[in-house]
């Protein structure tokens, strides 16, 4: 069976090509905000979570930080376009197992993600 991915982006088009370029390996669940990625996976089996940092309502952070409380054994890598070293420091941190700056090359991506899932 299919390692599942849950990605997170408020962006449609970065949802979208994020799972073309999984979508051929891994079962590719998409959530739109933090709020439907948390229930997501209270209600969904995940096997890793790719999660926007920059987002409206509830960043990454926050999401993660929420997600602790029911899924902290997922491993999260964090997507970001911010080139702000203090973004990554906290994502890693709080216990991210890695993160991507945006836009990635699609072979980055799937590199990472599969160095991550070998760990878990």
């Amino acid at each position: 069976m299919k390692k599942r991915i849950l990605v997170v982006d408020d962006d449609s088009m970065n949802l979208t090509r994020t799972k073309i370029i999984l979508g051929k390996d891994y079962d590719v669940l998409l959530a739109g905000s933090g709020v439907e990625a948390l229930v997501k996976l209270k209600s969904e089996t995940v096997d890793m979570v790719l999660l926007d940092i920059d987002m409206p309502e509830m960043n990454g952070i926050e999401t993660f930080e929420r997600m602790k409380d029911f899924a902290a054994a997922t491993p999260v890598i964090f997507l970001t376009a911010s080139g702000l070293e203090e973004d990554v420091h906290n994502a890693i941190n709080l216990g991210a197992v890695n993160y991507l700056k945006k836009p990635y090359r699609p072979q980055e991506l799937i590199k990472r993600v599969a160095q991550e899932l070998e760990k878990s």
